[in-house]
């Protein structure tokens, strides 16, 4: 079993992480405050989509990668911890591939690609649309478990002392 994780997993990791915070972040702070009758929100929507679609790519290939690659085995711990660690693991790959197939569904229910990539005018808003709701709701759900993750690795870094960050990163 390795101590660490393949590198194709540590980049596919840490370019997740990029993206999928930049695209919360984008998301909640960014597009909600942009009204949609300003013009820079089809820009807006355009890299979100974008972005969007490479989140689903990423995670995607991480799937594919981790099926064929050996992984470290889990960090020794009281049961619930284990089981803690698995479950919000498992969330975070599974609400951000529900996150960007909820987009893809609110994107095709409302026609925003022609909206985006066509200049056919926005929609007063795309709450109409039931996708939407989906998609809000993981958005919260993911804001969660990346908290907690992060705050994980800490505790890990910083009160156990015992190396897990290391797992995720490139060296011997």
């Amino acid at each position: 079993m390795p101590r660490r994780y393949p590198p194709a997993l540590v980049v596919l990791h840490w370019l997740a992480a990029f993206l999928v915070l930049g695209s919360l972040l984008g998301g909640t702070f960014n597009m909600a405050e942009v009204p949609y009758t300003d013009p820079g929100k089809v820009a807006t929507l355009r890299m979100h989509m974008i972005v969007g679609g490479l989140i689903l790519l990423v995670m995607l290939m991480r799937l594919v990668v981790r099926a064929r690659k050996a992984v470290p085995a889990a960090v020794p711990g009281p049961g619930w911890q284990v089981a803690a660690a698995r479950a919000v693991h498992l969330g975070l790959y599974a609400v951000t591939i529900g996150m960007a197939v909820s987009g893809v569904a609110l994107a095709l229910a409302s026609g925003l690609p022609g909206m985006v990539f066509g200049g056919a005018p926005l929609p007063e808003s795309f709450d109409l649309f039931a996708p939407r709701a989906v998609h809000g709701a993981l958005a919260s759900v993911l804001f969660v478990l990346v908290i907690v993750h992060v705050l994980a690795a800490f505790w890990h870094a910083g009160v156990k002392g015992d190396g897990i960050l290391s797992r995720m990163w490139f060296g011997r």
